[in-house]
């Protein structure tokens, strides 16, 4: 029984060993979860082999979740948005930014109208948009929620719930054009890039549901990691990662996101969107 029972003690041993050399990561939910699944594990395969160490991409339902799981060490890299990176690095101290998207470093949001609303592509939001409904994506995302609602209250000087006759959070971007195309809502806020792969690949009817205004520039995805991954996955873990998210070059891989490439990005680059969101109260 005493074998037994040392037995048992070296297997569970063991179990963990095993889980502490799988590297584990995540991503913000910004899409229809099945589309997550078929690009992240791709990654995943990518990573596997640049790195040495079994990868395993692992799925979240809510963005909340994502900085959760990062803060827990139950994922030692996440893509992250703007905002939910700069709230998951606050949580953790040592991580780091390592890359963004080519186009990460510019990136806007559109705002989009049912057909119904007779609202037309315009260089600035009209004022006609006041009085309809609007839904933004998740609370906390970067492009769907928070510069969003930045430049509206830019625009019009007044809070979104005050501004519209009823504002909603449908969840992710793909929520956001299915709703606003089925005329649930009038307007909706979205990523540019989910936006235009969707068009791309006859996902949306443009008859019913188009792009009136684009959000100026701001910074946003971005791939961060934990900052004791070295002490866990070995010297240079942090470095090799890096080169590796910078060197992904395959077509497949890269139309997934969708992204051109990935360029070097730190924290530094994030402080204006960690200004919006104190300035909206959107950080703890």
């Amino acid at each position: 029984m005493r074998w037994l029972a040392a037995s048992v003690v070296a297997l569970c041993l063991f179990a963990q060993g095993a889980a502490a050399d799988t590297f584990r990561f995540t991503a913000i939910p910004d899409e229809n979860q099945s589309r997550l699944v078929e690009r992240f594990s791709k990654v995943a395969d990518y990573l596997e082999g640049r790195l040495g160490v079994e990868v395993e991409y692992v799925p979240v339902k809510s963005y909340g979740a994502s900085v959760t799981a990062f803060r827990n060490d139950q994922v030692q890299l996440a893509w992250f948005g703007g905002l939910s990176g700069v709230q998951a690095r606050r949580l953790v101290p040592g991580s780091e930014a390592l890359a963004q998207g080519s186009e990460d470093a510019a990136f806007k949001s559109y705002f989009i109208a049912h057909r119904s609303t007779g609202l037309e592509r315009a260089d600035a939001l009209p004022d006609a948009i006041e009085d309809m409904s609007l839904t933004f994506g998740s609370r906390t995302s970067t492009s769907g929620r928070l510069m969003p609602e930045h430049f509206l209250r830019k625009r019009f000087e007044e809070a979104p719930d005050e501004l519209f006759s009823r504002i909603g959070f449908s969840g992710d971007h793909s929520r956001t054009i299915a709703l606003v195309e089925a005329g649930t809502w009038d307007l909706g806020a979205v990523n540019f890039s989910v936006w235009e792969a969707a068009v791309a690949d006859g996902r949306v009817d443009t008859d019913k549901v188009d792009v009136i205004w684009a959000t100026p520039p701001y910074p946003d995805y971005n791939w961060t990691v934990r900052g004791d991954v070295d002490e866990r996955f070995g010297e240079g873990f942090t470095e090799r990662l890096r080169a590796a998210l910078l060197e992904m070059d395959d077509p497949d891989l890269l139309a997934s996101f969708p992204r051109e490439g990935f360029i070097p990005a730190d924290n530094a680059l994030y402080t204006p969107i960690e200004n919006v969101a104190e300035a909206l109260g959107l950080l703890r």
